[in-house]
């Protein structure tokens, strides 16, 4: 397909407005790696997905998108959404970029856009990548419920140019809240438990927040997905687990459950928020979530 078109979506706001930043410095790597591109951007939540669905409706079978891990949720939905086997490329500009990290994407933007042009103009073919599904909304890198979805919240509304940093002092101002545990009942086909709980984390991709190494055993390509439960714990007990979080050396810790599994349901007696990739989602009480193995084709 030397000659094809190819669609690149590309959220400006990304990275806390980096990669409108990298917009032209992104269109000139690929046209001199000899890609052909329609640049397409978004303005508003929700309107990279609508870009994305319309296209591959329209026919597109390969797709790009220059964003963080928001713009991938999106642009995972909008393909999800429609009948199309569309192909999707990641360029890594977000403020946290883990299922670029989870997909071996190297996180230097300007390296990865070459090495995209490359495959891109080479005809390589697609990876096949495990996605999941929460509810009615997908995810690529994973799914929270509980103070990580509290955390992402307070991250999204700072407006603040520190990079990965923003998530470390979004846990700080989530503790001086207070910390919520809700009343969780969790059932799967491995996994169950009754009671209070700090969070539950499900993850598709090993990276959380950019720095929070949550689930090291994740792959996301072996049809599973590896649920994290933390039983209620003080302000300082978070501030002692953190370290191990970053380093990804606390799953012996006493208050963390985990294991693998390809579906479950989470019911909470309360509403309670919920977080897919990053992004804030509706409260609810029930969240049915399950793998869906190698439902996304990864350029």
């Amino acid at each position: 397909m030397p000659f094809e078109t190819i669609h690149l979506f590309l959220n400006p706001a990304a990275g806390r407005g980096r990669a409108g930043r990298r917009q032209a410095r992104i269109l000139q790597l690929l046209e001199q790696g000899g890609v052909k591109v329609k640049l397409s951007l978004s303005r508003a939540p929700g309107e990279l997905e609508a870009q994305i669905l319309h296209c591959v409706n329209a026919g597109a079978k390969r797709l790009i998108v220059a964003g963080g891990d928001g713009s991938v949720h999106e642009a995972v939905n909008g393909i999800m959404r429609s009948s199309s086997d569309a192909a999707l490329a990641v360029i890594p500009t977000g403020t946290g970029n883990d299922f670029a990290k989870a997909c071996d994407i190297p996180l230097d933007w300007e390296h990865a856009t070459r090495l995209l042009a490359d495959r891109l103009s080479a005809n390589d073919a697609p990876r096949h990548i495990d996605l999941g599904l929460m509810n009615d909304r997908y995810f690529a890198n994973g799914a929270g419920v509980g103070f990580d979805a509290k955390v992402t919240r307070i991250a999204s509304s700072m407006d603040l140019p520190i990079g990965d940093l923003v998530y470390i002092l979004a846990v700080f101002r989530a503790l001086i809240d207070g910390i919520a545990t809700p009343h969780l009942t969790i059932s799967s086909d491995s996994i169950s438990w009754e009671g209070p709980v700090t969070l539950a984390s499900i993850n598709n991709g090993p990276w959380v927040g950019s720095m929070f190494h949550i689930a090291p055993m994740a792959d996301n390509t072996d049809g599973r997905l590896e649920v994290l439960i933390a039983s209620p714990v003080t302000r300082r007990r978070i501030l002692t687990l953190l370290p191990k979080i970053m380093s990804g050396s606390h799953l012996q810790e006493p208050e963390i459950s985990h294991g693998a599994v390809t579906h479950l349901t989470i019911h909470a007696d309360e509403l309670i928020a919920s977080q897919l990739d990053g992004e804030v989602q509706a409260l609810g009480t029930t969240f049915k979530i399950k793998i869906l193995p190698g439902a996304l084709r990864l350029l």
